[in-house]
């Protein structure tokens, strides 16, 4: 009988480990929050993750709210997942200080989660996956501002006023401003990371400004619509933007964009659902990873030409040093 009974209990102890969602091979479900529909960035992160799932065999399903980074409603969409209680989340917050109280929830669930992109305030993570905006916004402001010869006038079109992610990225632009003593910011407006807005705010400082020599875009969506306003009233400057989008590739190579920062939204995608999936299986993972701040312009656009859905995420061990 002692036998029998061992294997009954051996039986038992692998259905109750499967049920936790620990140390399983394959096939775990996971959960991917993302702040917009809109911004080519997050649908970036959401081809990374898929690209990852595929290649460890596993499954995502997206979570987006319907309306631009609504607090309400990914909180509404946290409360959702928390029922359905996948295996892991892999979580961009809309607002890093507002989705406190869904990062608690999803804690007290016991449900793993790997913050993505906007650092959390708070909250217990697997892993940190993201890249420093404070070094990406220094770095294409200061191939800005030397394209521009160390001179001239320039305006800043900024994201979401209070996000982190602007918060830095404006903290580097101006530290590099310091470095040319001859280039003056005329203005910083918020074009909330839309396009749409972006054009319009650029279409109000021109009219304030008839000398306008460079952009500085806090990221690729508002920089597309400073060129696009530009190229309506018929005038001219230097833009740079960040994010690294297929969009600003090709704005790059057309000579319309100087630069971008190449924030690689497909690379965080890959390894933030890589991590969660890793940790799943009892891998190690991290406590964090920071991609280095890189600045695509036209003499490097060729090593990024390959449109984002038909990209494949890289080996872990090659993208994570230990």
């Amino acid at each position: 009988m002692k036998p029998l009974r061992s294997v009954t209990l051996a039986l038992a102890a692998l259905a109750a480990l499967a049920g936790t969602g620990v140390a399983r091979a394959d096939n775990e479900r996971l959960a991917v929050f993302t702040k917009n529909q809109t911004n080519p960035y997050f649908q970036a992160v959401r081809l990374g993750s898929e690209a990852a799932a595929r290649q460890m065999k596993a499954t995502v399903t997206h979570y987006v709210p319907t309306k631009p980074d609504s607090i309400p409603e990914q909180m509404s969409q946290i409360e959702d997942v928390i029922v359905k209680k996948p295996d892991a989340i892999v979580f961009v917050p809309v607002d890093y200080k507002a989705m406190a109280p869904g990062v608690q929830k999803i804690n007290t669930a016991k449900i793993p989660v790997v913050n993505v992109t906007d650092r959390s305030e708070i909250g217990t993570f697997v892993s940190f996956v993201g890249a420093s905006d404070y070094d990406l916004g220094k770095e294409a402001a200061r191939v800005l501002f030397k394209a521009m010869g160390g001179k001239g006038n320039v305006i800043g079109i900024e994201g979401v006023k209070g996000s982190l992610t602007n918060i830095d990225r404006q903290r580097g632009m101006r530290d590099a401003l310091k470095e040319f003593p001859n280039i003056k910011l005329l203005a910083s407006q918020p074009g909330n990371y839309q396009r749409l807005q972006a054009l319009q705010v650029m279409e109000n400082l021109m009219q304030s400004y008839p000398q306008i020599d460079g952009v500085f875009a806090a990221n690729d969506a508002m920089a597309a619509g400073a060129i696009e306003a530009m190229e309506g009233a018929n005038r001219k400057a230097l833009v740079v933007g960040i994010n690294g989008t297929k969009e600003a590739i090709d704005a790059i190579n057309a000579g319309k964009m100087l630069a971008t920062g190449d924030y690689n939204g497909f690379l965080q995608g890959c390894l933030g659902t890589m991590a969660a999936l890793r940790s799943l299986r009892g891998q190690p993972v991290p406590k964090e990873i920071v991609l280095p701040a890189a600045v695509i312009d036209k003499s490097n656009t060729a090593g990024h030409a390959v449109p984002v859905e038909k990209r494949s995420c890289p080996r872990w061990e090659d993208a994570v040093k230990s």
